[in-house]
């Protein structure tokens, strides 16, 4: 196990040595090592335990907190730091004579517990958040399906689905890790904090080179594992503080604009590092320039866009809602009851909804969507302008003598993963899905033809995706987009829309978590065909306890996710799975005809896709014009109307203060204290992460679990009880005037 066969032996005829160029993006050169060590092993006993171990505990913890009322994701940085003081100990104690297998030598104490294996260790940790963190989407489709259509789902089928929306991603990565993982360009930012960590963890430093990284991680630690005890549960009006609406208590224009939580968030903030990086990841991550284009997207959108389409000219019939929400309405302002339009059989009752009401959303919510029209065309257009060159240039025999940094030439010395290993995975995925929509067609509703529609969708927005995030750390999402799609071909199927959703567009998410471990084995100089064993194995490991744990859940706690069916303390309301429901009876049972098409309210939304599309293109021209002028391929469209994208549920409170804090370190320290942002920049990230995290999971065993709550005026995180409020006259909810 312990033994380095993954070391390329050397062909007898080698191509021409490309030319090494140096690491040409800063950040990169100035945290990750250009060196390695090829004899440290990697796939050893260690490394199997811990890895599998710990990818099998996140996922039970990430699968079990998914159906909290306070649903809570534990990041791989817990794991990352705490098999280290276990991978210590088994070095110090396990036995170090060899024994042989299957003609092999191994042992199962090679040595120190060395960076690589913990490296592995992580890729395999990976796969328990990737799978069952998050949105948790897989089995959020199949929540939908057991708890709320109430469908008599086999395990197997369930299974299926599960593994095949992961095995599909990890085809598409094998796919597409020459463009997104060996090129230079593409580094992949957020991995730069884990780099530093493992540094930190595992590098020796001197005092006489200042405060060792290492201490500065421990600390900043302890202080934010203390500090998160305040706005996490003793006064967690650090969330979201609103000053503006304790100085006009009476006023709901006042408190629409400055409520944090329900509003514009105009003069609020948040001291809580969990809303800081709540949404868009941590600042401390993301270059300066994505800040950048982030913050004109959302100032335009939130303080101008929005304003005046509210109070200028009532668009939607906008003053009928609230400013902000994620809820559904009816005419009359009140939330909308989705089981007055649905048959027995879950498909929509035309007439009751004739009769009922049409759906409404908040103006906020429904400018957010059309946001994700154009942030579709837009990234394409984009990629396709500024990266196709590239992209075709890779494409060609050619590639192999092409120019490589440092880091993909110290990658030579391992032997590659074939092509064929990734394609077999793809296949398989592919042709299982195929045998679930003859097999188990009532249970899916979905054809053959509509998965084959989901797989073409997703290849061709992988790669372009994957560009965009590999560059800037934001990631483009286009959920609405594939609802969309299917829910025009296919009204009044909610789970074949659910089903097309992952599919499409969760396989994606799925290629680009892989593509990111696969950058960081890039960095850190793991073997490659290590990187494939540890990816594969914690795929299939996470993927069955995932639906293991979910499964159990769904079967034994009883009235799991139903909120009508719960006493009123129930710690099962399963709030995320009720925002996938929601989305299915929009999409999938409703459909976008009805909202979006010729007679619908939000038709014009729709000319947003070719607006999106036609965006990139004046930018591009000015750059070949301007060549000189560096800053204008800076600027990009799709991470401009990501400044918009997640709201709600993410509020323009947390997105403020996470630009804010991104461009204090991001420009400010890195252009005037360089040396301390290389040496302590993503150190800081990953303690404040860790600390967090680790008092989020202490809070929530010691205290919320066992319903131990405070009730006083610090304990609420808003103050601005009008700021839900509609405006518009003769609209009577309950709490707020009447005009």
């Amino acid at each position: 196990m312990a033994s380095n066969h993954d070391t390329a032996e050397k062909q007898t005829e080698p191509p021409p040595p490309p030319q090494v160029s140096e690491c040409t993006v800063e950040e990169v050169a100035l945290v990750v090592p250009e060196t390695d060590d090829p004899s440290l092993p990697v796939m050893t006993f260690r490394a199997w335990t811990l890895g599998v171990g710990s990818c099998v505990v996140l996922i039970f913890l990430n699968t079990f907190f998914i159906y909290r009322t306070q649903p809570l994701a534990i990041s791989a940085i817990l794991m990352q730091i705490a098999v280290l003081p276990i991978g210590k100990f088994m070095a110090a104690t396990l036995p170090t004579k060899e024994y042989k297998l299957m003609g092999l030598n191994f042992s199962l104490n090679p040595g120190p517990f060395n960076i690589k294996e913990h490296v592995i260790i992580t890729v395999f940790a990976n796969c328990g958040v990737s799978t069952g963190g998050g949105d948790a989407y897989s089995i959020g489709a199949i929540t939908v399906m057991k708890a709320y259509y109430r469908q008599s789902l086999s395990f197997l089928c369930g299974l299926i689905i599960v593994l095949t929306t992961q095995i599909l991603g990890y085809g598409w990565a094998g796919m597409l890790r020459r463009y997104l993982v060996d090129p230079v360009e593409m580094w992949w930012p957020a991995n730069l904090a884990q780099v530093s960590l493992f540094r930190a963890l595992h590098e020796k430093e001197t005092k006489a080179q200042g405060m060792t990284r290492m201490r500065f991680f421990m600390i900043f630690l302890v202080l934010s594992f203390a500090y998160y005890a305040l706005p996490g549960y003793l006064f967690p009006i650090l969330t979201f503080f609103s000053w503006v609406c304790w100085a006009w208590p009476h006023s709901i224009t006042a408190q629409q604009i400055g409520s944090g939580y329900h509003g514009l968030g105009v003069g609020a903030f948040t001291l809580d590092w969990a809303g800081i990086s709540a949404y868009h990841g941590s600042p401390l991550v993301t270059p300066w320039t994505s800040i950048l284009n982030v913050g004109a997207g959302f100032i335009v959108f939130i303080y101008i866009i929005v304003p005046i389409c509210y109070w200028k000219y009532n668009t939607f019939e906008a003053r009928k809602f609230p400013i902000f929400s994620n809820k559904l309405f009816t005419a009359t302002g009140h939330e909308y009851d989705t089981t007055r339009i649905l048959t027995p059989q879950f498909d929509l009752n035309i007439a009751a909804y004739q009769s009922y009401s049409k759906l409404y959303l908040s103006p906020l919510f429904a400018l957010s969507i059309g946001s994700g029209f154009a942030r579709f065309t837009a990234t394409l257009t984009h990629v396709a302008l500024f990266h196709g060159g590239d992209i075709w240039k890779q494409s060609k025999s050619a590639v192999k003598n092409a120019k490589i940094d440092i880091h993909a030439k110290l990658m030579q010395s391992y032997k590659q993963v074939p092509q064929w290993w990734y394609l077999a995975m793809l296949v398989g995925s592919i042709a299982l899905s195929l045998v679930m929509s003859f097999v188990w067609k009532e249970d899916v509703q979905l054809k053959w033809w509509g998965f084959l529609f989901a797989f073409a969708l997703a290849w061709i927005v992988t790669l372009p995706i994957g560009v965009i995030q590999a560059t800037t750390n934001q990631q483009p999402g286009y959920d609405i987009i594939a609802q969309f799609i299917i829910g025009y071909i296919l009204p009044g199927k909610p789970i074949a829309n659910l089903l097309f959703k992952i599919y499409g567009r969760i396989s994606t998410i799925h290629a680009l978590s892989f593509l990111s471990d696969l950058k960081l084995g890039h960095y850190m100089k793991i073997p490659p065909r290590c990187m494939f064993t540890a990816q594969l194995v914690g795929t299939l490991v996470a993927g069955t306890v995932n639906l293991a744990v979910s499964w159990w859940m769904l079967e034994n706690i009883e009235n799991l996710c139903d909120i009508e069916g719960l006493h009123p303390e129930s710690p099962w309301t399963c709030p995320k799975f009720k925002v996938t429901f929601d989305a299915s009876v929009i999409w999938g049972l409703i459909g976008p005809e009805r909202l979006f098409g010729s007679g619908g309210l939000y038709r014009n939304l729709v000319w947003l896709f070719l607006i999106g599309a036609f965006l990139p293109v004046p930018v591009w021209i000015m750059s070949r014009i301007f060549p000189e002028k560096k800053w204008i391929p800076l600027i990009n469209v799709p991470v401009i109307s990501y400044g918009f994208a997640g709201m709600p549920p993410a509020t323009p409170t947390n997105i403020a203060s996470w630009l804010i804090t991104g461009m204090i370190f991001n420009y400010f320290v890195f252009k005037y204290r360089k040396q301390w942002w290389q040496k302590y920049n993503y150190i800081l990230s990953a303690a404040l992460d860790a600390g967090t995290a680790f008092m989020g999971v202490l809070l929530f065993f010691a205290l919320q679990n066992e319903g131990v709550d405070l009730k006083w005026w610090g304990a609420k995180p808003d103050h601005c009880p009008l700021a839900t409020c509609p405006t518009a006259p003769g609209i009577n909810v309950t709490g707020c005037p009447i005009f």
